[in-house]
């Protein structure tokens, strides 16, 4: 990110000096058009990140209710036994398995950074079972290829953010995100298993023979997984360790299958519905597990108010480098150089750049999402809008994905990881084209 925000910068500058030296005197100076962005783009950053917190801490608050319900427990169950017959090769009782189930949960909830202690204890529980250290294993590639694509219900810090621009419909992604949040997982795990037979794993070191009687004693795995887990990062609900019936898990399957064309087609008809009936269902659901709703609404609400402040400085960085583009005329020419190429196939140059930096940088892309649907001439109810919130939905950061993931546990051989999990962003980023054009009409 140290050398995207720079070269934002500095190709801003070298433009709006291009420009100063061929001024001809008329209108405002190249320069001056060049401050005055970068002044505009830092306080329209807090400006915005200020209007996001009643939205934040809304949804973090219900998020909240529904965890303390056992939401997650609930759809962990539900997805068990198909993880079961995607990992043939971790048992299922492992803690790995567990650990795999409650992160995709997470994910599919859009709690972001509640996911991340899941996934990196799956990941410490998965290199416990790996037989060749620093190498990752096909279950370690198949999972971080499932996480980076996950199945999207509810991409909470999108829909907040379309709301603080101004959005009279903030969840109108939902069905697009979902839409290609599936294809993206499939693709991914197909991807996973495809790449596997082109990078094999290697053989397994030799075991060192045994001194007379005595056994021998492996090695001490400085990542191995703590006796007794924390409670922040590690605790699961029991109930994970059993799954509901094949059949219950096989219809709430066909249930959400079924929800994919019927929120493509009548997506825009139930977009209104969504979020009060959030509002009533997660309060409803938390009230009946006997939660006390409102003192656990409110704790959900403080993180989502320090989530909010805390995105400030991320904020100000990137709208900053993306408004000096804009102000300095970089933007528009990159916008008019790709116009006639990537138009026709349905991604606007608008969104270009968010959806290249997306891999690479979430909060780059996040800030370029939002200086985009901010934009008086764009908007979020654009088609451009509802494509790039959709994308932001949809995707995810790859590359911090796998360096935290598998530096957790000293992987250095990524094998297929990173094929996979690019192949996952690809079909993302065509099947949110594909629905935010049939969705909101443009195909």
């Amino acid at each position: 990110m140290n050398v995207i925000f720079f070269a934002l910068v500095a190709i801003a500058f070298a433009t709006a000096a291009w420009h100063q030296l061929r001024w001809d005197g008329e209108g405002e100076a190249p320069m001056a058009q060049l401050t005055g962005g970068v002044i505009d783009a830092a306080g329209g950053a807090v400006e915005l990140a200020i209007a996001l917190i009643g939205v934040m801490t809304l949804f973090l608050g219900l998020i909240k209710v529904a965890e303390a319900g056992g939401l997650l427990a609930i759809l962990a169950r539900l997805i068990r036994p198909l993880m079961v017959r995607l990992f043939p090769d971790v048992p299922p009782e492992h803690p790995a398995m567990g650990a795999m189930i409650l992160n995709l949960s997470a994910n599919m909830m859009g709690l972001g950074n509640a996911a991340t202690p899941f996934g990196i204890r799956a990941m410490q529980a998965l290199n416990q079972l790996n037989t060749r250290p620093g190498t990752a294993t096909d279950s370690m590639v198949l999972f971080l290829a499932i996480n980076t694509s996950s199945v999207t219900l509810l991409p909470t810090g999108v829909i907040a953010l379309r709301a603080a621009a101004g959005s009279s419909d903030p969840a109108a992604i939902l069905p697009t995100t979902l839409f290609a949040t599936l294809c993206a997982t499939i693709a991914g795990i197909t991807a996973a298993f495809f790449f596997r037979r082109l990078f094999p794993l290697p053989a397994a070191p030799p075991t060192p023979p045994s001194d007379g009687d005595t056994e021998p004693q492996p090695a001490k795995d400085p990542f191995a997984l703590p006796e007794e887990p924390t409670q922040e990062t590690t605790a699961m609900p029991p109930d994970v360790d059993r799954p509901y019936p094949g059949w219950v898990s096989a219809l709430a399957l066909l249930g959400f299958l079924a929800l994919i064309p019927l929120s493509v087609l009548y997506g825009q008809a139930i977009a209104p519905w969504i979020i009060p009936s959030l509002v009533l269902g997660f309060l409803t659901f938390g009230l009946l597990r006997g939660v006390r709703i409102y003192e656990v609404f409110v704790e959900g609400a403080k993180e989502g108010f320090y989530v909010a402040v805390r995105i400030i400085p991320y904020l100000v960085a990137i709208l900053v480098a993306v408004g000096m583009l804009r102000a300095s005329g970089a933007l528009g020419a990159f916008v008019a150089f790709l116009g006639p190429i990537t138009g026709p196939l349905g991604l606007p140059p608008e969104a270009l750049p968010m959806a290249l930096l997306r891999p690479l940088s979430g909060s780059g892309a996040y800030g370029i999402m939002a200086s985009i649907i901010n934009d008086p001439d764009i908007g979020p109810d654009s088609y451009v809008g509802y494509l790039v919130t959709t994308l932001q939905g949809s995707t995810e950061t790859t590359f911090y994905v796998l360096a935290v993931y598998f530096g957790a546990v000293g992987i250095r051989r990524l094998r297929h990881a990173l094929p996979a999990c690019l192949t996952a962003d690809l079909v993302a980023i065509i099947a949110a084209v594909i629905a935010v054009g049939v969705v909101f009409g443009s195909l």
